[in-house]
């Protein structure tokens, strides 16, 4: 490993690959990432994987109508050549009630102003329409989008740190931070269970684990741990086209490819805050009714695999990127559930940040310092 860099990228999901290509793309040509077990190993290899448009704040809109592009051309621009599974069928956000559907239309609203025109209401026919097997009993409505979808989560991290490697990235695995030191205003002195590093820029990408790493410089980050679960069932004849999700139950549901069932639940008010990855039969008990309920006629259907992962969570759901107080560390991180999509633009435009000092989106909207001033972006589409 070296032991100087001109950049250290800590995190080895798909933002902290897409970070560190992108420095290197942007001419930086002595940068290490540092991961502490392997690549994706964290909460991008255990994500669903979804890629959408569908969010309720301008900032994350206009990330992603961007990222999208990236996403459907980044086989391209990494000269990756295997399949990156990215899928269109779209996502369906279901209302079970007036309040919510005014939520949904709302966000439509914001998406079409900022040129995400495929975004539309839904009524209930509507959606039956896309999905015969969905139970609609007590929808109201729902948004649609037909141009989200999937990606698969290993391959676009994999293609971003092969596409690293070829830039002269030097990937660690394996490799634990276990201190920081600051030698000076903007000068540093990562410590791992490998050696030490001497750097003027950090880029914190740790995802839930991120907060201890950012206090070893003084800094109080609000990212805290949640365990999220999510099964597999048995491959069965295809019939869901989308992703369909419910805020009132917590559910997201689709099916892969291959004929695969997956299906995650949040649950903020029993799942433990704290570094848990444990699969536990209480969200089987808990998501099996809630499966049976969105599609009782494949109730019947075996589950094969399950597992959990953790979010990384802030007060009002959002990321916290970009400079912070101190000199020379940045942070990517807090993605509350949604990080997997965002990893190709924000790798961008932190890479446009941290080597031309500014970049050309407003991500400075979600910076460190909203939570001193109490000027929170609060993202009402999660799951």
């Amino acid at each position: 490993m070296k032991n100087t860099a001109q950049a250290v990228v800590i995190g080895g999901g798909v933002h902290g690959c897409s970070v560190a290509y992108n420095l290197a793309r942007k001419g930086m040509r002595d940068v290490v990432l540092l991961e502490k077990d392997y690549i994706a190993s964290g909460a991008t290899g255990r994500c669903a994987a979804g890629i959408r448009h569908q969010f309720g704040t301008e900032i994350n809109c206009l990330l992603m109508k961007e990222g999208m592009e990236i996403l459907e051309n980044l086989d391209e621009e990494l000269g990756w050549n295997r399949s990156l599974e990215i899928t269109h069928g779209g996502y369906i956000w279901l209302a079970y009630s007036e309040s919510q559907a005014e939520q949904l239309r709302q966000n439509i609203k914001l998406q079409n102003s900022l040129g995400i025109e495929d975004s539309r209401f839904l009524s209930p026919e509507e959606i039956k329409d896309i999905v015969p097997k969905l139970n609609i009993e007590g929808v109201v409505g729902g948004s649609f989008n037909p141009r989200d979808g999937h990606a698969n989560p290993f391959q676009v991290t994999y293609a971003y740190a092969a596409a690293a490697r070829k830039l002269g990235v030097d990937i660690n695995t394996y490799t634990e931070v276990t201190g920081i030191e600051i030698l000076s205003p903007g000068n540093f002195r990562v410590r791992t269970t490998a050696g030490t590093i001497d750097t003027p820029v950090i880029v914190n990408c740790a995802g839930a684990y991120g907060r201890r790493l950012s206090a070893m410089v003084g800094l109080d980050v609000p990212v805290y741990p949640e365990r999220h679960q999510i099964f597999v069932t048995e491959p069965v004849e295809y019939f869901l086209p989308c992703m369909v999700l419910s805020s009132q139950h917590g559910t997201y549901f689709k099916q892969n490819p291959n004929g695969t069932i997956l299906m995650g639940v949040g649950d903020p008010e029993h799942e433990p805050k704290e570094f848990n990855t444990d699969a536990s039969w209480r969200f089987l008990e808990d998501a099996v009714k809630k499966f049976v309920f969105h599609l009782p006629a494949i109730k019947n259907v075996r589950i094969v695999r399950h597992w959990a992962g953790l979010y990384d969570m802030t007060p009002d759901s959002q990321a916290i990127i970009g400079a912070t107080p101190v000199e020379g560390f940045y942070l990517d991180l807090g993605w509350s559930g949604h990080g997997f999509q965002m990893g190709p633009i924000i790798g961008l435009l932190l890479a446009e940040l941290i080597t031309e000092g500014k970049c050309h989106l407003p991500i400075e909207i979600l910076n460190l310092h909203r939570y001193e001033t109490g000027e929170l972006v609060y993202e009402p589409a999660c799951v």
